[in-house]
């Protein structure tokens, strides 16, 4: 079991830079592989970003290389994604999910613990 509590979200503009956290508490923090995905209004929900559970890999959609970071601090149960130069094609619901799963994959389909979901939005 778990449970993901995502925070940050919010309005900036085009250029502009957003940090989303998330907290995962359940189990020992470092058994979850962590993962942030969006969705867009009359859009399928997409992979932005997922970290391995032990931090030695990370994924990136190509939309968002080069301007997102995903980062998890296992002491503090906490994975945050720091998205700068931010688009407007940015703005969308963001969800933070958690699962157990053996080796690394950041399909969404995969991941069991999800968020509430919260709403960034990128406009001038």
């Amino acid at each position: 079991q778990a449970s993901v509590v995502e925070s940050g979200g919010g309005l900036v503009e085009p250029g502009g830079s957003l940090t989303l956290s998330c907290v995962a508490s359940g189990k020992t923090f470092g058994t979850y592989t962590m993962g942030w995905y969006r969705q867009a209004p009359g859009k399928e929900r997409e992979e932005v970003s997922c970290i391995s559970k032990t931090n030695d890999s990370a994924y990136y959609a190509d939309s968002v290389k080069g301007r997102f970071t995903i980062t998890r601090d296992n002491a503090k149960n906490t994975v945050v994604l720091r998205m700068n130069e931010m688009k407007p094609e940015d703005s969308a619901v963001y969800y933070c999910a958690a699962d157990f799963m053996t080796g690394f994959v950041c399909l969404y389909n995969s991941y069991t613990y999800w968020g509430q979901g919260i709403q960034v939005s990128v406009s001038s």
